[in-house]
């Protein structure tokens, strides 16, 4: 073996042992307990770059480190296929996305292998091939079967690039498309939908079960579902035979209504809007439809509405209101109207102020002395001006008017939801074909399931049209078909599937790959499920990560699964950034900026076990982390240094038994550390304790030559190392090591006696203020710590003319003296 490290001579001869002799091919029938970790399929859509590898590094660290752990550990890989990443990248390119996902896949998979990171190929999975696809189409029927599958027309958010329709969740702040910036509009259009809010409160309440998961990711998910509890109650309007219905969180407040304001969407508008008012109302209803949701109910944009002419009246006091129509108000929560309550709600007050109506207060503050409010109140007090219910504080008087709506037929308890049915519906070409046949006599007909997979043509000029319509519809040999039922001439769907529908059940299918008979068998995905550790990015934390709750408990109720959650911990890393030369900024790695730094050029100069050390050691994983020329060059001086440790003869030694001594206990103490480190993912501090382990073993050779602690603490140094240098370590373990495969080898164990410190640093406080430290032997006693502390010289001069009131000693720690 080379005297010289030069990882590029022995990183790709491990990667074809690792391969060859299938060393994370997880068994089925391995009697070991499972451990199923996953990282999140990647769209195909370009090359990986280092900015990327983050994820990928800790999920191969993890099947590594869990495999030496005991486990049968299941990493898959697959890939995101299908949807608008892939297309429109092949768009550019110039080249059906077939021929360019193909293309990536082959690329990318060899990116991935060049930086070691070993997945179970054998259970890939390709989610636009009609093996994947079909089992896809197989769940869009069975949503079908269960009314959980829908189609109806919608005002679709539109985006004119893309020219697709994009779901509630795939539009950004602004108003602007998560794919390419554009601005998102809305188009009148026929959209299938998904009824995740008939599991809303399931998917709101099982968040509590998933306590292995970021709290900011949980939070996104309860504020996306908005649970909101109140009560619907019913206003009629002056000559007009139709009710209004209207939702409220704060019925308390009822009294204090002083207008009504539907969405520009209610199928009332126009039915109630007078003559005199119909043009401005027309004209306004169509400029509101045009902003997105998020502009509609942006807090920095001032609220205005239009009157339509008609009255309502207030059911509680009799009192007569008029009826606006307003942007801020959406058709998609509660009823699509609202009661305006200037007086203590931030939006109405606003409003009214614009208007000039009046802001009655029927929730009094503290100490309020009955003049008019310069804003609103929005806290509890006591009700006024609000009929029987004066005096009461306002959370009793709020269940005691719900009761009272709810016995004189006004209005009931209800609970709504801010979460909307998950559009998923494309007009694009790449994607899963919908398997739905229109039939003029038959109607709308599901196609057999011995008919699946629909295979998605080739032959296609699949430029988005821009009509709306997918450029399947300009496919003959695809749009006709026979009718499943009744074998009359019939018209396929020609809409595909959001892609976040291949990636909502991937993980299943990982358990049960090569099965043709169904997309799964419950035995094989109760032996692997839930994913023990899922690791991707937090942009996922409301698209994907509902999705995939969704789905799981749709299959459970199917007798599909036996699990509730799909994923029992969640990791979510930070991005690695790098400074983009153009605006010289620190940004995100993207080669649209110019500032990636290419795997092939890292691993041709440095290595990849250099790239994967300095990613795990450049921070907190958790949080975002800049590249550094210099932090790389640092990470392959250590692994250098490690090299040279292990290769540079020495003579055999006799250390000092201290000598001896202090480097066990060194090696077993960086043992317990670097474990516990990876157990709570602070990989940086893992590899930082390795270093100071090699620092230390350096150290003693140099003094004592070749030692029994030395060989110990060298072999333990490259079993902590394997799982984040994996190259380097096995390569090195054929010097030192027991002749089995390192990855093979247990993870090696702690001896707490030999990790225990037998000194300490002992803080002595006077009056609270740290005033001296010394290292004091572990084996202390209270006494002799007290007696220590009151002769040491910086204390005395504390103590000199004061008074001694108490000393005390918290053992392990500290000194604590009072004096007056």
């Amino acid at each position: 073996m080379s005297k010289q490290y030069v990882p590029q001579e022995i990183e790709p001869r491990w990667q074809e042992y690792w391969e060859r002799e299938r060393l994370y091919y997880a068994s089925d029938e391995d009697e070991r307990p499972k451990f199923y970790t996953l990282v999140m399929f990647p769209y195909p859509s370009g090359d990986l770059h280092m900015g990327h590898m983050r994820n990928y590094t800790i999920g191969d660290l993890i099947a590594r480190y869990k495999t030496m752990r005991g486990y049968n550990v299941m990493n898959p890989m697959g890939w995101d296929a299908f949807g608008l990443p892939a297309e429109n990248a092949a768009l550019q390119a110039d080249i059906h996305p077939k021929l360019w996902t193909e293309q990536n896949i082959a690329d990318m998979k060899r990116q991935l292998y060049k930086m070691g990171i070993c997945y179970d190929w054998a259970r890939e999975v390709t989610s636009c091939l009609p093996d994947y696809y079909h089992w896809t189409q197989w769940i869009f029927l069975q949503l079908y079967k269960r009314g959980l599958a829908y189609k109806k027309m919608s005002p679709a958010n539109w985006c004119p690039s893309c020219k697709t329709v994009l779901a509630n969740e795939q539009v950004l702040d602004g108003g602007r498309c998560e794919r390419c910036g554009a601005i998102v509009t809305k188009k009148d259009l026929e959209q299938w939908f998904f009824k995740i809010t008939d599991y809303a409160e399931e998917l709101l309440e099982d968040l509590a079960l998933l306590d292995h998961w970021p709290e900011r990711v949980r939070v996104m998910q309860e504020n996306w579902i908005g649970r909101s509890p109140g009560i619907e109650f019913r206003l009629g309007i002056d000559g007009h035979a139709e009710e209004i219905g209207a939702f409220t969180t704060r019925i308390d407040t009822v009294y204090g209504m002083t207008f009504v304001v539907l969405a520009p969407e209610h199928p009332l508008v126009h039915k109630l809007t007078t003559p005199e008012h119909k043009a401005e109302v027309d004209a306004y209803v169509e400029k509101a439809r045009q902003a997105s949701e998020i502009d509609r109910l942006s807090a920095e944009i001032e609220k205005e509405g239009i009157l339509i002419g008609s009255y309502a009246t207030n059911p509680m006091n009799g009192e007569r209101m008029p009826i606006y129509v307003a942007d801020y108000v959406l058709m998609t929560y509660g009823t699509g109207a609202i009661m305006g309550v200037p007086a203590h709600d931030v939006r109405d007050f606003a409003f009214a102020k614009r208007y000039g109506l009046s802001i009655p207060v029927v929730i009094a503050p503290p100490d309020w002395d009955g003049k008019d409010l310069k804003e609103a109140y929005l806290d509890e007090g006591t009700m006024v001006n609000s009929g029987a219910f004066d005096g009461l504080p306002s959370s009793e008087g709020m269940e005691r008017i719900a009761d009272y709506m709810e016995e004189h037929g006004i209005g009931e308890r209800k609970v709504y939801y801010r979460l909307r049915d998950w559009l998923i519906s494309r007009q694009r070409y790449w994607g899963a074909p919908i398997p739905i046949v229109y039939c003029d006599k038959c109607g709308m007909v599901p196609v057999p399931e011995e008919d699946l997979p629909v295979i998605l043509p080739m032959d296609v000029d699949f430029h988005p049209a821009g009509t709306g319509e997918s450029p399947l519809a300009t496919v003959p040999a695809f749009v006709h078909t026979a009718c499943p039922r009744c074998g009359s001439a019939g018209r396929r769907e020609t809409d595909t599937m959001d892609t976040f529908v291949c990636s909502s059940w991937y993980y299943f299918r990982y358990t049960d790959p090569h099965n043709d008979e169904a997309p799964w068998r419950k035995e094989k995905a109760d032996a692997w499920l839930p994913v023990d550790q899922y690791t991707g990015g937090v942009e996922h934390a409301i698209l994907h990560l509902m999705y995939s709750r969704f789905f799981t408990k749709v299959f459970r109720d199917m007798g599909l699964t036996s699990i509730d959650e799909p994923f029992a911990r969640l990791f979510t890393q930070g991005m690695i950034t790098k400074l983009n030369p153009k605006s010289k900024k620190v940004e995100k790695m993207s080669k649209s900026k110019g500032n990636v730094v290419p795997i092939d050029d890292m691993v041709n100069t440095y290595g990849a076990d250099t790239a994967r050390t300095f990613i795990l050691f450049v921070g907190p994983p958790e949080l975002d982390a800049e590249w550094s020329d210099q932090g790389v060059e640092g990470s392959f001086r250590f692994l250098r240094r490690v090299w040279r440790l292990v290769m540079e003869d020495a003579p055999p030694g006799e250390a000092p038994e201290e000598a001896e001594r202090q480097l066990r206990r060194k090696t077993h103490q960086t043992i317990k550390k670097v474990t516990e480190d990876i157990e709570r993912f602070h990989f940086n501090t893992a590899v930082s304790a390795c270093m100071e382990l090699c620092n230390a073993l350096v150290a003693d050779k140099d003094a004592h030559g070749v030692s029994p602690a030395l060989e110990e603490g060298l072999r333990t140094l490259l079993l902590l190392l394997a799982p984040i240098a994996p190259h380097i370590a096995e390569e090195l373990w054929t010097e030192v090591g027991d002749g089995e495969n390192i990855h093979r080898h247990p993870w090696p164990e702690w001896d707490e006696e030999l990790a225990a410190e037998e000194v300490f640093t002992l803080i002595i406080q006077v009056n609270g203020k740290v005033r001296d430290k010394v290292e004091v032997p572990v084996t202390i006693s209270e006494e002799e710590a007290k007696e220590l502390a009151l002769s040491r010289e910086r204390i005395q001069q504390r103590l000199e003319g004061k008074r001694l009131t108490k000393t005390i000693y918290v053992p392990g720690r500290l000194v604590s003296i009072v004096i007056e």
